[in-house]
């Protein structure tokens, strides 16, 4: 009885070792097993992600989210997300990837886990060429800004324009309808999305007045994947210096960039 008694506790210390080991998911592993990739993406943030004339998801991201699955031999599902729900929807499990123009702070980091960059922009407050350019924020007061309502520009415009007159919206769409129907003096975005705008509204001026800073893009994973995050890395200079992330960013931003690195 002794010796069976030894036998059952070595036969149960042995399954609470090994339930650790079974239960830590490896998402990468999991996406290949599934088939599918189920990437969250912008798709009302041209030239990152928007719908063409004929309906289709087009725009870097979504191009990049393509490749992403090719190289990787699976399907691509797009998830279309706001910019407010991009981190939730990677800590529900509702998506693998983010590919949604994020960028990276120590705040975020503290949720999802960063790529190597494979976009960069200029982060800054345009309007019209009557308006002077200034270094000093300072000489944004009392100017109208419209911004999407929650994200970084929001976050920025409120620590360092105090004395601007903050316009929020619920999206990035919004923000820039207030700008091109004179409901606003200014607006804050990035300079793809800046570039996109001029493109489309030709009688509508469209220049920067204050830079804030280069922005990176990033794709974001859940924390812990680090799997995932080595393979979208190896992918990402993979095709760096394959010249087909050059080719993305002529096409979408009209410009190759030298990016930063993390």
């Amino acid at each position: 009885m002794k010796k069976l008694r030894n036998l059952i506790a070595a036969a149960a210390a042995s399954v609470l070792i090994a339930v650790p080991t079974l239960a830590k998911a490896d998402k990468l592993q999991d996406i290949l097993s599934a088939g599918t990739l189920r990437v969250g993406l912008l798709l009302d943030a041209a030239p990152w992600g928007y719908k063409d004339a004929k309906g289709e998801a087009t725009g870097l991201d979504v191009d990049l989210a393509k490749l992403l699955a090719s190289d990787m031999g699976v399907k691509l599902e797009i998830v279309p997300l706001t910019g407010a729900s991009r981190i939730p929807s990677i800590l529900a499990d509702k998506v693998d990837v983010l590919v949604a123009a994020m960028g990276a702070t120590p705040e975020r980091a503290q949720q999802v886990m960063f790529s190597q960059p494979y976009a960069a922009v200029n982060l800054g407050v345009f309007g019209p060429k009557s308006l002077p350019v200034t270094k000093n924020p300072a000489d944004l007061k009392g100017r109208s800004i419209a911004v999407a309502k929650g994200s970084t520009l929001d976050v920025w415009l409120t620590d360092n324009a105090k004395d601007a007159r903050i316009v929020r919206f619920e999206d990035t769409p919004s923000a820039i309808a207030a700008y091109l129907s004179g409901q606003a003096e200014t607006f804050a975005e990035n300079s793809a999305i800046a570039l996109k705008v001029a493109e489309d509204n030709a009688g509508k001026e469209v220049e920067l007045k204050y830079l804030i800073r280069q922005s990176p893009a990033h794709i974001g994973v859940s924390q812990g994947e680090q799997n995932l995050l080595n393979w979208i890395n190896t992918f990402l200079f993979y095709n760096r210096l394959s010249g087909k992330l050059s080719e993305l960013q002529l096409k979408h931003f009209k410009e190759a960039q030298t990016l930063p690195h993390m």
